[in-house]
Order: C-alpha cells, then structure tokens, then sequence
C-alpha cells in the first residue's frame, strides 16, 4: 500500500528542509507528521502511542537544533518515529520492525541522527552528558546535547545516578522530562505523585510565569534576567510548593511545566534554553497517543496495538478455527494464581510490566499480593530477596533482557544467601521485532555461571506450570530460574493438574539409535517437528528434553555418551556458555568422545525479524535440525530412486 505524506512534510527528507519552514506552519508539519505515523503503523504495525504523544516535540527538536551536530538522545526509542521520518527515512519507514528493514528503535549504524543505541530505559542522560563532556574536552563549546527521557523511564535508578552527576558538571546539557504518566502500563510510585504535585501546582506555575514574563521585558541581557528569575523561583519555591525543588536539589536548571503539544511555545522555549549554559532541566506534560482518540483513552492497548483500521479502531485478529494454545506468559499469569491460592506465602514481583508480563491478572485478583515496583529490575530482585528472608515465596518476573540489568543483585542478595526467589524470565530467546536490545540470549550462560541456581526451561506450557509448581514448594531451598518464549506455546488444552518435577531430571520424548538430538525449552518442540522429517528418510534419531541445564540430568547424560557417538544440542539461547556448552563440558570432564554439533544463538548481534525468520537465520528451525542430522549421518540415508 502506498502512503503518501501531506503536502508540507512530503517536502521534508531531513531536519534542514524542516528549518526552511516558517514557524506559523510547524504546526500544520506536526498535524502531518501524526497522521502519517498512523496511516504506516495501522498498515504495517509497530510502537503507536508513544510516537503520537511526542510530535510536537519531535519538530521542536529539529527545527530548532542544528542536529546532527547538536546531539539528540532518545531514551528507550520507541517514541522516535517522528524522528526516524524527519532524519532520511521516510520513504523505508514502512520496513519499520521488518526483517532486514529499519529498526524500531535509534540505532547509530542506520543514521548519523541515532546518536546513541537505545531499547532498555533510563540510559539518555549517562550517554548525553557524556557527550557533552567529550565536547568540553575537544573545545566544540557551541555543542548542544539533548537528552529525552520519560517519567516512566525516570523511575530507574541509572536515571537519577546520572542526574547527580550531570548537577555538579557545567556539561552543556538539557534534559527534557516528557511527563505523561505513563511507560507501557501505568506509572507507579513517589515520582509520579511528585511530578503531579508540581504539575497542578497552579500557584507556583503562575508566579513563575510571571516572573519571567516580566524580566524578559526588561532592557538587560537574557543570561543576567534568567539568573534572576532563577533566585526569585528558589525563593518562591519554599513558599508555594514543598516538592518542586527535587530536580534543582540535584543543581540542575529546572523550566516548565510546559504544554509538550503547544508547537510553538515548545519553539520559544527550547529557543531560549539554547542560551542557557550549563546542566538543565525542561519538563513537558503531554498525551501518550495524542492525536488518535482511541489511543488517548486506552494507552496501554495502543502502545503497540498490531494491525488496525484506523477508521473503525478495530485491532485486526487472525481468525481463529480452531482451540489456539496460550501464550506462554498467560500461562505463568494465570498459574500463579492457582498455586497462590493454594500457597499464602506467594507473592508476585515484576519491574513495569505487568501486561506483558500477565502479572496483571494476579495484581487483579490479589492487589495485595502483586506488586510493580516501576522501572526497577534491581530493586525488583533485591526487594524479592528481603520478602523472602521473611519466608515468602516470591516469584519475580522480568524479561530476559531487562535481567541483564539486575545481575549483580541475583549474585549478591539472592545466590550468596541461597534465598528461594523464583525468577520467571520471560520473552528468552529470540523476541522478533524488537530486535538486538530485546532478544533474551544470554541468560542461561550467565546464570549457569552461578552457584546456588537452578536453571530450567520448559518445552510446553505443562512444563512451564510444573516447573512453576515445583519451584515454590517447601523442600525446594533455592533460587529457582525458568525461562520461557515471548508467544503461543503448543498445547491448547493446557491446564493439567500440577506434578512435582525432580530437579535436575530430563525425559526421553523418543528412543532412536542412529543420533541423538538433546534440547532446552520450547526448541524441543522444533526438534519434534523435524524427527517426524527424518523418519521419512529411514533415520532413528532419539529426542531428549533435558528441562535443566543447572543442574544437569547427569543420569541421563552417561546413558547418552554411552549410547550415542554423534549428538545435537538444541538451544534458544546463545552458544558460548550456553546448554551445548555445558553438555561438552559434561562430555569432556567424563571421558566421552563423540562428535557433537551445537545448534543456538550464534556469537554475532542477531538483528530483528518475525521469530521464525530469525530461527532460521540462527540455523536451528526444524529445517535446519533435519539438514544438521542429514549431514552427520548422511552415509545412512537410503537413496530411493
């Protein structure tokens, strides 16, 4: 389908056709720029709120800096699309999230204007100030270093350690908060009562507003009138509200609230803070969806809402004929229900995510018992820790990705102390569109590595609730890790009663003599898709879903060295000092000698695509299983002619 852009923007390839635009007609760019976003994501799909919410500051941003030169920092990015069609890439943006297309968030190998790689939250500040610090040290003094960042992003500590850097540096640097309570799900904590505090704080706003409307009047320079009004608004601060220091009290500039959709005060604003040396701070209030009514009223559903009419609203579903297995995250949100309402002792944790996570059916039914801590993976892990001192059982779910960020908490408060917290790693694997940032690759070498750790993954959704089962029981004395797929598993009737599981212990799927295929999690199911393959070629292979990789089913690993001279491993997970990694090492420390063939995550990026494209660029789909037990034992097959 061809989407044509308005008549104003379809003049824009890059921020300096932008710059020829008179100020009066930014908005009309703006207007554009909207309707453009949703015509190419209602079609081609993507991120949608948070791009809509920001477009106004988006053309702000490029109509009054001079990027890329000045430098402009998104955090988590997936509010850039405005900016990815202003900067070049307006014509590919349909390949958006597309394998082998744009990626959906800045990427500094796709454009000179993706200043800084971004996916995970709260990184903006630390990259812009150190930007802007490098710039003092090469004496480009005229530099601008922009860095946006959201209050839900705002949450994690990262954000608040670079803010008390970035007080007491003089590094050219502005800050703006786009404050829209929102990330995905709704915001929680003490900053989102504080930024409202100071957003309806009417008193304070309007002295302010004064302040400056009256010393801009006056016939001195700009710099000595905003110190001015700078003293004046400490001194009024603690009269008329007691919480609006908090960002000056880090010795940064602080400005706003300002409307963040009002184009042109948004212009004179940032226009003006260009003349500002120094760290600062520019607060804007805006609408996460702005723009499209629906996506106003319901941000969480339209923050990546698939495919829809943008007419009707409606969300295009694919028909569904027949009973559809769950998605695997379903599965844990409505199991931990089941086993909490067996077990008083279970609570829930999870870092921002509670609808992706389907945490969200627990925090429903059991508000007490659930708990979003906010963009906060470290503060997730250790807070688990303390419940579980006290004998909770806690099972704490992050995405695989964003546990990278909580790793020196699983080593220091939960594995030392052998604390029994179970850490459900959703979206491991290869997530698809969300691309390098978001892909859960590195867990099982990384958590392996760890003493103390039992490290699991599920092959089916039955699994997933028994490991789930098993991992809260009594008996069970520590620290539990299950790690599952972003998507729909394979079983519609997946609800079966719960069965202890004995840690450490596989299972043989079926017997075979000529190879044996050992795998981890959901690709086992990939590797029975491919022995029904092989069958047809008059080959035996024999299956093994191991379910551990710490620790291993050692049992039936000596039976498996025994029997077996060529073996497979398959694994969703990357293969430096992943599961076929441990399986050598069991090989080796043994005495064993056979031939074995690693199939996995490559050591490269893998960049982003639908999960079965990406499957098959790794090489371990059941294509590529099949072609792997060909080859090494390609003098068995039997050639009909």
């Amino acid at each position: 389908m061809n989407i044509t852009p308005g008549p104003l923007l379809g003049q824009i390839q890059y921020p300096a056709d932008l710059r020829k635009v008179s100020k009066e007609q930014l908005h009309q760019v703006s207007e554009e720029l909207r309707q453009y976003i949703i015509d190419v994501v209602s079609v081609h799909g993507g991120h949608f709120g948070a791009s809509l919410g920001v477009v106004e500051l988006t053309t702000a941003l490029h109509y009054v800096f001079n990027t890329p030169y000045d430098q402009l920092v998104w955090d988590v990015g997936h509010q850039a699309y405005g900016h990815k069609i202003l900067t070049g890439r307006r014509e590919n943006f349909h390949t958006n999230r597309k394998y082998k297309g744009l990626s959906g968030f800045p990427k500094r190998d796709e454009s000179p204007y993706d200043t800084f790689g971004v996916g995970h939250s709260s990184t903006s500040i630390s990259a812009a100030l150190g930007m802007a610090i490098a710039s003092q040290q090469k004496g480009e003094f005229d530099r601008q270093h922009i860095a946006v960042i959201g209050d839900g992003a705002m949450t994690a500590g990262m954000a608040f350690e670079a803010l008390n850097h970035a007080g007491v540096s003089n590094a050219n640097l502005l800050i703006i908060l786009n404050d829209n309570c929102m990330s995905i799900d709704p915001n929680v904590g003490a900053l989102k009562e504080y930024l409202t505090d100071i957003t309806t704080s009417h008193t304070y706003n309007k002295l302010r507003d004064d302040v400056w409307n009256l010393l801009g009047k006056l016939p001195v320079g700009k710099r000595f009138t905003r110190e001015m009004a700078s003293r004046l608004e400490a001194g009024f601060k603690g009269v008329v509200s007691s919480s609006s220091n908090l960002f000056e009290s880090f010795k940064l500039r602080y400005f706003g609230p300002i409307d963040g959709h009002n184009i042109i005060k948004l212009v004179d604003t940032l226009q003006d803070l260009k003349d500002i040396p120094g760290p600062k701070l520019l607060h804007i209030v805006t609408t996460k969806g702005k723009g499209y009514a629906l996506a106003e009223q319901d941000q969480t559903t339209w923050h990546a809402p698939g495919l829809f009419d943008k007419i009707t609203g409606e969300i295009f579903k694919k028909p569904v004929t027949t009973p559809q297995p769950p998605k695997y995250q379903d599965v844990f949100g409505h199991t931990i229900i089941e086993l909490a309402e067996q077990n008083e002792s279970i609570m829930g944790i999870t870092p921002a995510m509670p609808s992706g996570s389907s945490l969200k059916f627990m925090m429903e039914k059991m508000p007490h018992r659930a708990i979003d801590v906010g963009i906060c993976e470290q503060h997730a892990v250790t807070l688990s820790a303390g419940l579980a001192t006290q004998g909770m059982r806690v099972f704490c779910n992050i995405y695989s990705s964003f546990m990278q960020r909580a790793y020196d908490q699983v080593i220091h408060d939960v594995a030392i102390q052998k604390l029994p917290v179970v850490f459900c790693l959703d979206r491991a694997g290869l997530v698809g569109d969300d691309g390098p940032t978001h892909h859960g690759a590195y867990d099982v070498a990384f958590m392996r590595c760890i003493p103390n750790l039992v490290v699991s993954a599920p092959m089916n959704e039955e699994e997933l609730r028994n490991l789930m089962y098993t991992a809260q029981l009594p008996a069970n004395e520590l620290p539990f890790v299950i790690r599952y797929p972003r998507g729909q598993g394979v079983m519609p009737e997946w609800r079966q009663p719960f069965k202890e599981i004995k840690i450490g212990t596989g299972r043989k799927i079926r017997d075979g003599k000529d190879i044996a295929i050992l795998s981890l999690g959901h690709p086992g199911n990939f590797v029975t898709e491919a022995c029904k393959e092989l069958l047809a070629d008059g080959l035996q292979p024999a299956h093994y879903d191991m379910r551990f990789v710490k620790p291993l089913d050692t049992a039936m690993l000596h039976e498996i060295f025994q029997n077996f001279s060529k073996v497979i491993t398959v694994e969703d997970s990357s293969l430096p000092g992943g599961f076929g990694s441990a399986i050598l090492e069991f090989m080796a420390m043994n005495g064993y000698h056979a031939e074995v063939k690693m199939l996995g995550i490559p050591d490269r990026i893998v960049e982003h695509g639908k999960p079965e494209e990406l499957h098959r660029e790794c090489g371990y789909d059941a294509p590529a299983i099949a072609a792997k037990v060909r080859e090494m034992l390609k003098s068995k097959i039997t050639v009909i002619a």
